[in-house]
């Protein structure tokens, strides 16, 4: 069944579930991308139709399949949300706060790349029907569930 498989890299991340655990470990992301150059991001594997994916965590031998569903969020270190640099300078950085479910908070950026008069939160984060969302701060970038955000507050 292996010699079928895709190949696959692992990436360290933290996975947030809706029980309010916070695991360390690996997700895993394809080697390569039908849509652009490159391997696959976190953000498109968290948002492929399929609701669960491959987690190993670091203090356990094996791999969990995680239900997208119940994942808060999915956060990894120094990772840009958006990896063209035409497409960063170009884009608008908005402040942010999340309240999510279970009480916990998150505070930084989110990239956005609207028109400028639709460029609010409100439209960042209307603006997609996919279930997960970037936002980062200088070390980290959070890929959160909408499902699982009470509300936003904008910073700016």
């Amino acid at each position: 069944m292996s010699q079928f498989s895709l190949p696959r890299s692992p990436v360290s991340a933290s996975v947030l579930l809706d029980q309010g655990v916070s695991r360390p470990g690996d997700v895993f992301v394809m080697e390569r991308e039908p849509h652009h150059d490159g391997a696959e991001t976190v953000l498109e594997m968290l948002n492929r139709r399929e609701g669960f994916f491959a987690f190993r965590p670091a203090d356990e031998e094996g791999v969990l399949l995680m239900s997208k569903v119940h994942t808060v969020s999915v956060s990894v270190d120094r990772q840009a949300p958006i990896a063209d640099p035409a497409r960063l300078s170009a884009a608008r950085m908005l402040g942010i706060e999340l309240v999510l479910v279970g009480g916990s908070t998150l505070g930084g950026w989110a990239s956005v790349e609207l028109p400028e008069y639709h460029a609010r939160l409100l439209d960042y984060l209307n603006a997609s029907d996919e279930p997960f969302f970037a936002m980062w701060t200088h070390a980290t970038t959070h890929y959160v569930n909408r499902a699982h955000v009470l509300y936003a507050r904008p910073l700016d």
